[in-house]
């Protein structure tokens, strides 16, 4: 029994001193935690300075270029700029110290030399192995400069000097906002793209993240542990796009214009090569607020690419190639329209003329867009059929998406019998562009097919992706194998299209420079349910020039605003956006304008005499690929069978100024003092001082020329 109590004893002895241990341990633990110090510093602290995480250095997106190589986004380096001050040598250190304050108070203006030069020697004393210089990221050009500083300098040694340089990466756009929902921006926190380019394109922009190891100091620094090549990231590739910065500029000028002139709610534009399916420009504005000006629209949505909705009389292209493909109807068969209504199973169908068309031809029912007329059109035939419309809307590319590589590309909605929703008059809305929900991207790829003879070509917008210069992927022009019609059909829904600007809806955009073929459209738009007179969406899809289609455009204004029904259609607001666009594309794409050279050797008639700067003419005949260019410098003259002669110009005389343009004239009379009065337009016919005479001589230095 004594032996059982004393086992007990000593077993409770043991039991107590492990409790006064594990108390005494929790103890010391909290003391050296919380309250003891070591040189100054309280050993949580210390810890809390020195612990090392796994970091990802993001590596450097890649850039988007327009397609003549102009920069649309890119990415510009700053960086963080740190020290480790104990790595240096005491002599070194002294030595180089207030050189070190002196620059980063030139660069940073925040502090004096003395206190940058104290910040640093404080650190050293207090052994901590890194200082911010300061929160500020200085651009790649101080970051240049700085690799000549103290500490910082290229040189085998650095590493021992303890500069730090530690690089970010921030997207820049060198355009502005132009294009900016195409184009599209970065997450700020996780830098992967939204929108746009950037999120289409994010896996092949983006590169490959590093992951390496720094040292968290306090108040969050982080210093990097090394940087070896193990954690440097591989940069991200470079898209080549087909967007053209002019055409883009072009673009967004002509809508905006007009979304101001009407105070309309949104617009775009879209500028696409026939041929290749290239988009050359792709605007899309918003109005933001209730401000006045350019500046209350901004690109915040994507309506080419993801604003569905009614396409309106444009949609009629598609009923009338149906019809024609069915062999169901003649352009030249007559079709009573009336006063310009009619109802069909309870609904009313009304054209946009109060008194109506009267009997008119199936070819002026489509240029003078009736809906009453495309109806009884579409009843003649496909009334009994619907489902073969519906196959042709499905041949026509209608009922799909394009397949653009863009991400939001929205899926059209185009009922047919097998849907809910279709009624006995689905069909007759859908004649003329109701009852479905279209993109306008995906509506002028239709059109573009008509303007290609038929064969559908899915847009593009970018054309390669490149890593270093080298070609990763190359995206060449995809034409469907079989046209969505015949070749009859889209000769006929060509010359229909023509006929609109001719004799139609958009005669007013007609002119004798260039032809225009397209298509007016406008939708009443849907506002809790109702069909809202005077709220349109309105468009234009065509092409240009019409006898060889090189370009391909659609212009939207949605909800114009004015006093006058009448002047809210499609014709009046969405058709001059149109020929606006196409105006300054014709004038500034070279390659649309007839060639001059026709490849023999005659000269060029002229019917006056021709003059000029050799300089320039050489210019000209290099551009314009024109084969008698000068063939002396200085001013000269057309001596006859495509030669030219050398004109003197001597200091102190006058000048020959004839057949020069306005222009070179005034340049050299006026450099010579004589005041000049003109007469007429075009080049110098006549000078009233003859050529050779002394300037002194000229009584009044002045001198009459008249131009012809």
């Amino acid at each position: 029994m004594n032996i059982k109590q004393d086992i007990i004893q000593r077993a409770n002895n043991v039991y107590y001193f492990v409790i006064v241990l594990a108390v005494g341990v929790v103890f010391r633990l909290i003391y050296v935690q919380y309250f003891q110090t070591f040189k100054g510093q309280f050993w949580r602290e210390r810890v809390d300075a020195t612990l090392i995480q796994r970091d990802t250095i993001r590596a450097m997106r890649g850039n988007i270029f327009a397609n003549d190589g102009r920069l649309l986004a890119t990415s510009l380096p700053t960086y963080v700029v740190g020290l480790d001050p104990t790595m240096a040598k005491p002599d070194y250190f002294k030595k180089k110290i207030d050189s070190l304050g002196l620059l980063l108070s030139q660069i940073y203006r925040d502090r004096s030399p003395q206190e940058y030069a104290d910040l640093v020697r404080d650190a050293r004393a207090h052994k901590r192995r890194y200082v911010l210089l300061n929160r500020r990221r200085v651009t790649f050009q101080e970051r240049q400069k700085m690799l000549k500083w103290p500490f910082f300098r290229s040189t085998p040694k650095v590493a021992a000097r303890g500069g730090v340089l530690r690089p970010f990466y921030e997207r820049y756009h060198p355009f502005g906002q132009m294009a900016e929902r195409t184009i599209g921006n970065l997450d700020a926190k996780t830098g992967r793209g939204l929108i746009g380019l950037e999120a289409s394109f994010q896996p092949a922009l983006a590169g490959k993240n590093a992951v390496g190891l720094v040292e968290v100091l306090a108040g969050g620094i982080r210093k990097p542990v090394n940087d070896g090549p193990d954690m440097q990231p591989e940069s991200g590739m470079d898209l080549y796009t087909t967007i053209d910065v002019n055409f883009q500029d072009m673009a967004e000028s002509a809508l905006r214009d007009a979304l101001i002139k009407y105070n309309a709610a949104k617009g775009c534009v879209i500028v696409m090569e026939v041929a290749t399916g290239e988009i050359r420009a792709m605007a899309n504005l918003t109005k933001q607020g209730r401000g006045d000006g350019p500046d209350q629209y901004v690109e915040n949505f994507n309506h080419a690419l993801a604003g569905r909705t009614d396409p309106g009389s444009t949609f009629k292209l598609a009923t009338m190639m149906a019809l024609m493909e069915e062999k169901a109807i003649s352009l030249n068969q007559l079709v009573a329209t009336g006063g310009g209504s009619a109802r069909y199973n309870g609904l009313g169908i009304h054209d946009a003329s109060r008194v109506g068309h009267g009997t008119i031809t199936a070819r002026q029912v489509f240029e003078k867009s009736s809906n009453v007329g495309t109806h009884l059109l579409m009843r003649s035939y496909f009334y009994s059929r619907p489902d073969l419309y519906c196959q042709y809307l499905r041949r026509f590319h209608l009922t799909q998406p394009t397949g653009i590589h863009m991400k939001g590309e929205a899926i059209p909605v185009v009922r047919n019998p097998d849907m809910k929703g279709w009624s006995k008059v689905s069909l007759t809305s859908m004649s003329y562009g109701y009852e479905m929900q279209i993109t306008p991207l995906q509506m002028l790829a239709f059109y573009n097919a008509v303007a290609n003879n038929g064969y559908w070509v899915r847009p593009v917008i970018v054309k390669q992706i490149r890593l270093a210069g080298e070609i990763i992927e190359d995206n060449k022009p995809y034409v469907l194998p079989e046209p969505i019609c015949s070749k009859e059909t889209a000769r006929k829904a060509q010359d229909l299209l023509r006929g609109v600007v001719t004799n139609g809806t958009a005669k007013h955009i007609n002119n004798p420079y260039y032809a225009i073929a397209g298509k007016t459209g406008t939708a009443q738009k849907i506002i809790n349910g109702q069909y809202q007179v005077g709220k349109y969406y309105t468009s234009f899809i065509g092409y240009f020039p019409a006898d060889k289609p090189k370009y391909s455009m659609i212009t939207m204004v949605d909800t114009p605003q004015g006093d006058n029904i009448d002047l809210l259609y499609a014709g009046a607001v969405s058709a001059p956006v149109f020929k606006a666009v196409a105006d300054r594309i014709v004038a500034y794409d070279i390659r649309m304008h007839a060639p001059i050279r026709t490849g023999s050797s005659k000269p060029l008639s002229t019917t006056g005499l021709l003059a000029g700067y050799a300089g320039d003419l050489h210019t000209i005949s290099s551009t314009l690929d024109i084969a008698n260019e000068p063939s002396t410098e200085g001013w000269v003259e057309a001596a006859g069978n495509g030669r030219w002669k050398s004109r003197p110009t001597r200091p102190g005389q006058v000048p020959d100024v004839r057949g020069l343009t306005l222009r070179d004239a005034l340049f050299l009379l006026e450099n010579r003092g004589l005041r000049v009065s003109v007469e007429g337009r075009g080049k110098v016919r006549e000078q009233s001082i003859s050529p050779g005479m002394a300037i002194e001589q000229v009584g009044s230095k002045s001198i009459m020329l008249r131009l012809s």
